[in-house]
């Protein structure tokens, strides 16, 4: 089975393909949107971090790295305000995620033949002997 996902290792082994757009000023892949997913559903950089397991620092890092890129801002954080709910995706930032989920779906379908002929050619990982009798 090929499947394109949201990014994040495969758990059930199927093959995944991953989209990553790299521009003049930046880059943008499946990490930088799914931070952009759970802030918008946090409305805190910090509380996205967390779900995210990543540091606050990191994930403030790349959301500057996202404002920087775009000549609109993805994501609004309100000044003096240390509650939940301070944070904000703009508008323009829920636009770049819709359309790079879109995209990475395009992709996924455009390659699902390559990417099946592609994983019936990968060598089955084999479990260590050791791992067998921790099971």
């Amino acid at each position: 089975m090929v499947k394109s996902t949201n990014g994040g290792n495969p758990t059930n082994g199927a093959t995944r393909l991953t989209l990553r757009i790299d521009f003049p000023g930046g880059r943008l892949g499946p990490g930088k949107v799914e931070l952009l997913e759970h802030v918008s559903r946090e409305r805190s950089i910090s509380g996205a971090a967390r779900v995210m397991g990543m540091s606050y620092k990191r994930a403030w890092e790349l959301v500057d790295e996202m404002n920087r890129m775009f000549r609109e801002p993805v994501v609004m954080t309100l000044p003096g305000r240390n509650v939940a709910g301070a944070t904000e995706v703009t508008v323009f930032g829920l636009r770049v995620v819709a359309l790079y989920r879109a995209a990475e779906r395009r992709a996924g379908s455009a390659a699902e033949a390559a990417l099946t002929e592609l994983s019936a050619a990968v060598r089955t990982p084999h479990r260590s002997p050791r791992a067998r009798r921790e099971a």
